[in-house]
């Protein structure tokens, strides 16, 4: 580091002595223009220091258009020629220190264009953000938080997450609960949510949360997916720290945390990332590739090196500062495609003359070739809408890379199917059927998430025909049909005590539904199929395979029942599947089994999951030919009747 030379200090942080700061070397400049500096968010930002014996912030920024920039702050009264900052090289980075300052100190850059005007910019890489509708950067500290999940940590390092029972709780954290108080809109804190949140997703069986919106974001209404502080936690729950304690306190309870992530556009906000230094940097030039025309946004310009280190670092960044274990990646189709959203004309093609965005494929393979490369159990999720091959094949074999993929397919057909009268849907049937025929082409994700439940498209049991009890029948018999199906699960919060109205970010969940015998009923059946799925390694041992799946009657459309059995690799503890999706009982309804032997009635839709110590019910089957199979045994099947037997 040329000018200076770095010591420790008595509390462990770096510290600069020498004439310039010279925290930002050659190496990383190089680095990061050639897309590979992994945590450059170590570097760039804002971060504290010492320097000439005196403590205070180091400020780095890319802002290769501009002609001069300066950091603005409550401390210098916002004036830009407080502390005007400078070249570190030929690459467009800006750097200075500034003495006295502490955490908590709001602060934005001061960007002058060649043309002679003044953006003020809040940083990139802030690690924390002023509470809306502030729209600064703050400083702060993120080092010294004392993690104590390593037993999390190293079982998640030593297991296969796709053989594994992953059951996904998706949660807007500032609507699934309020408190009742003014400040931040009763928001729960992150540390006061950790503690609900945790007690009630263990109780329910559910492997993992899901959070919406913690980047921070200036509009509530956006839910989240439109960021303007990639590297910052967003405020309106807490500090970056209150957020690691959340993370940290949800590991130390055997509960995973994936974050909602949102590589593929930004907002125009104008304190955030559009056109930061006065033209196009972190998006395309041309609006035909760096304007989403659905969305009003702007999309990242991933042919760019210092763009894609941008968001590669940042993905790392939540998986190593805050022990994240999974990125589900929001709108992966919009980056795929060229003329997503855009009429002819609006798009340009590349360079072969089709609509593939080469570059957004390579940034793909690069992020998740690093991430694989950790082999430290974290997942990366694609929101992939589309049918796009490969998409969770490693990039080696020219597949994108990603862990899993949302099954978008399976849940509009399992929607379209549920939604029916029951009278129509045996001329529905192959609804539920086709989503077999390619689960294993994909590691996939079976998702009723939250978008499937606003812009009056109903709340799942409004979804649901006939009157008021039938609905809750239909909602069992669904729930029950998607746990047996191949593919991990996710449910959005309020689906499993049945919401009513359609989910809002302003308000909280109806949780004093709960207190109506029919919301506990079901509430307690999604508790009952999520201690099945997790009991039972035939549920989920083999999802991408097909000899984890076998049809027993896939073609009784007539009286609208499915049949199935699911297995693992030993063949042992078996279990076979029966809903009825009709209104009609069936006292004589018999169902074809492989071999001859015992089968013990584990689930239904009256009583749940069958405990150890409970009275159970144990079906022998017969040499009868039934369904194809040569053995059979008569079951009476309910109206809406599921059931689950082991064997």
């Amino acid at each position: 580091m040329k000018g200076s030379r770095k010591t420790k200090s008595s509390s462990g942080k770096e510290t600069v002595k020498g004439n310039t700061p010279g925290v930002m070397s050659e190496l990383d400049q190089y680095l990061f223009g050639e897309g590979r500096h992994y945590q450059i968010y170590n570097k760039m930002g804002a971060h504290p220091y010492t320097y000439q014996d005196q403590s205070g912030y180091y400020f780095a920024v890319w802002a290769p258009h501009a002609a001069s920039v300066s950091v603005v702050g409550d401390f210098n009264e916002w004036n830009e020629e407080s502390h005007p900052m400078k070249p570190a090289g030929n690459g467009g980075i800006f750097e200075t220190f500034i003495p006295g300052l502490g955490e908590g100190q709001l602060y934005k850059f001061a960007i002058r264009t060649p043309e002679g005007n003044t953006l003020f910019k809040a940083d990139p890489y802030a690690f924390s953000a002023e509470y809306r509708p502030g729209t600064a950067s703050v400083t702060t500290d993120i080092s010294g938080f004392s993690w104590t999940d390593s037993v999390w940590m190293k079982k998640r390092a030593e297991s296969d997450p796709v053989t594994s029972p992953l059951a996904i709780y998706e949660v807007h954290l500032g609507s699934w609960k309020k408190k009742k108080r003014r400040e931040k809109d009763g928001y729960y804190t992150y540390m006061e949510a950790a503690h609900e949140l945790t007690d009630y997703v263990k109780e329910m069986g559910y492997t993992h949360v899901e959070l919406m919106g913690i980047a921070e974001h200036p509009y509530d209404g956006s839910w989240g997916y439109q960021v303007t502080g990639y590297f910052a936690p967003t405020s309106r729950y807490g500090s970056p720290k209150e957020f690691m304690y959340f993370v940290n306190y949800l590991h130390r309870h055997g509960i995973g945390v994936i974050l909602d992530w949102v590589p593929a556009h930004f907002p125009r906000d104008s304190h955030g990332l559009a056109c930061f230094d006065g033209q196009p940097l972190y998006e395309y030039a041309d609006p035909r590739k760096g304007e989403h025309p659905d969305w009003g946004t702007k999309v990242f310009d991933y042919g760019k090196n210092e763009v894609s280190n941008f968001l590669i670092a940042n993905a790392l960044y939540w998986l190593e500062e805050y022990h994240i274990d999974g990125l589900r990646v929001d709108a992966v189709a919009s980056m795929l495609y060229l003329d997503y959203g855009r009429q002819d004309g609006q798009w340009v093609p590349n360079i072969y003359g089709d609509n593939k965005n080469l570059e957004a494929i390579e940034f793909f393979k690069h992020l998740n070739s690093i991430i694989r490369g950790r082999n430290d159990g974290s997942i990366i999720i694609a929101e992939e809408s589309t049918a796009w091959p490969n998409v969770t094949r490693r990039p080696e074999d020219d597949g994108l890379g990603f862990t899993f993929k949302w099954n978008m397919g399976w849940m509009h057909d399992f929607l379209e199917y549920m939604k029916l009268d029951p009278y129509f849907r045996k001329f529905n049937h192959n609804k539920m059927t086709f989503g077999i025929t390619y689960c294993t082409s994909e590691n996939f994700i079976l998702v009723l998430s939250h978008d499937e439940v606003v812009h009056l498209k109903c709340s799942m049991i409004n979804k649901m025909p006939g009157i008021y009890e039938d609905k809750f029948a239909n909602l069992k018999a669904g729930y029950t049909f998607m746990l047996g199906h191949p593919g991990k699960k996710l449910l959005f919060m309020g689906q499993d005590f049945a919401q009513f109205h359609e989910w809002d970010e302003k308000v909280s969940l109806d949780w004093y539904l709960l207190n109506e015998p029919l919301h506990a009923d079901l509430q307690a059946y999604v508790k009952s199929l999520l201690t099945l799925y997790r009991k039972y390694p035939a549920l989920y041992r083999l999802d991408q395979d097909y000899d984890g799946f076998q049809w027993i009657n896939a073609n009784d459309g007539d009286r609208s029942i499915f049949s199935f059995i699911r297995r693992d690799e030993t063949h042992k503890k078996n279990l076979l599947f029966v809903c009825n999706f009709t209104p009609m009982e069936r006292s004589d309804y018999r169902v074809g089994v492989p071999k001859r032997g015992n089968f013990t009635l584990v689930l239904d839709q009256t009583h749940g999951f069958y405990k150890r110590g409970e009275k159970t019910t144990v079906y022998r089957s017969v040499k009868s030919e039934c369904d194809g199979q040569p053995y059979s045994f008569s079951y009476p099947l309910p109206p809406y009747g599921t059931a689950v037997f082991r064997f």
